[in-house]
């Protein structure tokens, strides 16, 4: 359990031999995209590796499911800073078969969160504050599901400028292969500027 020790112990020898030096680079993405996708960790070195990125070629946000729930949170807030600021020209929303989040079980989860020492007061005070657990801590039916919904929430967003395309496809999370489910430059108002 303990791994802190056994990391900054790896840490300090990566530092002291320069290994970082082959990941240098800066903050803009070179191939200009963002990804949205899982923090499976069958993905850590799979996704890269299937799709030819290197350090410095994207933005990469990972959470769980690869969805975004919340039009105003964390992940969109993300995107919006990685076309704005960081120039990200293109989106890709990139879901994985045998999701944990495809038919999650929230009842579970709530029994799971009791078992570890939150009490019902908290999960009541919660409840009552607005906060539906239940809905919070749902997945989605299927992956192709999850990644329709958040493509379509990110190309309605407010924010989005019209002429980015904001592709969503699935990855097998054994082979890598990459299947294509919306292409975002078919969604591109005429005259696009690619």
């Amino acid at each position: 359990m303990n791994q802190l020790y056994s990391i900054l112990d790896f840490n300090r020898k990566f530092v002291e031999g320069k290994e970082y030096e082959k990941y240098l680079t800066d903050k803009f993405p070179e191939k200009k995209i963002a990804i949205v996708t899982c923090m499976d960790t069958r993905l850590v070195e799979l996704l890269p590796k299937a799709m030819d990125l290197r350090n410095g070629d994207v933005k990469l946000i990972k959470n769980a499911g690869a969805i975004i729930s919340q039009p105003f949170g964390s992940v969109m807030r993300s995107l919006i800073v990685a076309i704005y600021e960081l120039h990200a020209e293109e989106v890709f929303i990139i879901g994985h078969t045998g999701c944990g989040m495809a038919a999650l079980n929230s009842d579970r989860v709530i029994g799971s969160i009791r078992e570890r020492g939150i009490s019902d007061d908290v999960l009541n005070t919660l409840e009552n504050s607005g906060i539906k657990l239940k809905k919070w801590l749902r997945g989605f039916d299927n992956e192709k599901e999850g990644v329709v919904q958040t493509v379509n929430l990110v190309k309605r967003h407010p924010l989005l400028p019209a002429d980015i395309p904001v592709h969503g496809m699935l990855i097998d999370s054994v082979t890598g292969e990459l299947e294509l489910i919306i292409d975002g430059y078919e969604q591109l108002p005429a005259n696009p500027t690619f």
